[in-house]
């Protein structure tokens, strides 16, 4: 197995045809064998505190993943909303040197003028690319969940990554490999990170062409068909105006504001609601949030 580059995805349901996608492109410019897991239907554990619960349905998937690898060899985490240009064995082969992960470095200077664009100012733990020793890591989900009872908050955990010591965190993953909505020669992967404009849900993305001629070039080749497509339109996950971008291409020449506001006016038209489930979700939780403190502030007087 550890000939086979092991690609595990967070994702709910909403973003599946997302991940076809990314796994297309991977495939597309890897030479070895590629294993891709959507992380999807796991049964993962929530915190008693819901202040300190998970933001997505797959918030906590990550730390689950060297139980699912068998707490052997190495392990990818990608994030679904992300598409890939160069062979992935160059983040595979990334040298861990002894750290249990390895995660994106900090601005590197051909990239502070794209600081705009998503590149971090500083040397944080962004974890959306990670490169994983599984045994080294041997995490229990469980027991991180758990620690969010009082050790530890979600931003802690999720954005500082507080159940590992600095030693055991390598900030080796360029940010090529983590192109925050930014795309140049050296881009390997593009992350579609502003979740109101994901090529997907959005026809207004400067660089959600090149998601487009992926699928275009799935849909030429038979990798996916225009029903399934349209399964995920009529489900509301998709945009509307999609098949009719993806029909016309317009935006190979550069960028056509022009049909992209159109794009966008048609699913105005057609009521689509970008990320509907997500932000049902969100609103879900923050109601939940406000009670149980207003619940806790009652204990307290």
């Amino acid at each position: 197995m550890q000939d086979v580059v092991r690609v595990y995805v967070g994702t709910d349901r909403s973003q599946l045809l997302a991940v076809a996608v990314l796994e297309h492109s991977i495939r597309r410019h890897t030479r070895r064998p590629v294993q891709v897991c959507p992380l999807i239907d796991l049964d993962l554990p929530e915190p008693r505190d819901i202040r300190q619960g998970s933001r997505t349905n797959f918030s906590f998937a990550r730390f689950a993943i060297p139980e699912l690898a068998g707490y052997a060899g190495k392990a990818l985490y990608l994030d679904a909303d992300m598409l890939v240009f160069r062979d992935i064995g160059e983040l595979w082969d990334l040298p861990l040197e002894g750290a249990t992960v390895a995660i994106q470095d900090g601005v590197p200077d051909h990239a502070v003028s794209h600081q705009k664009a998503g590149a971090p100012a500083r040397r944080v733990k962004q974890c959306s690319v990670m490169l994983i020793d599984c045994a080294r890591a041997g995490w229990d989900v469980h027991r991180i969940v758990g620690g969010l009872d009082g050790r530890y908050t979600y931003e802690q955990l999720m954005h500082e990554l507080c159940i590992l010591p600095e030693s055991e965190v390598r900030y080796s993953v360029p940010f090529a490999w983590n192109s925050l909505e930014h795309f140049d020669a050296e881009t390997r992967l593009i992350h579609y990170t502003d979740m109101d404009t994901q090529p997907w849900v959005s026809a207004i993305n400067r660089n959600g062409a090149h998601w487009m001629q992926e699928v275009r070039l799935m849909l030429d080749t038979g990798a996916l068909t225009s029903t399934e497509l349209r399964t995920e339109i009529d489900l509301g996950y998709f945009r509307p105006s999609l098949l009719a971008e993806l029909e016309e291409m317009p935006h190979r020449e550069g960028w056509n504001a022009a049909r992209a506001q159109a794009y966008a006016a048609m699913d105005d038209r057609a009521g689509f609601v970008r990320h509907a489930e997500v932000y049902r979700r969100k609103k879900l939780r923050a109601e939940a949030v406000r009670l149980y403190a207003a619940q806790q502030a009652s204990t307290v007087a």
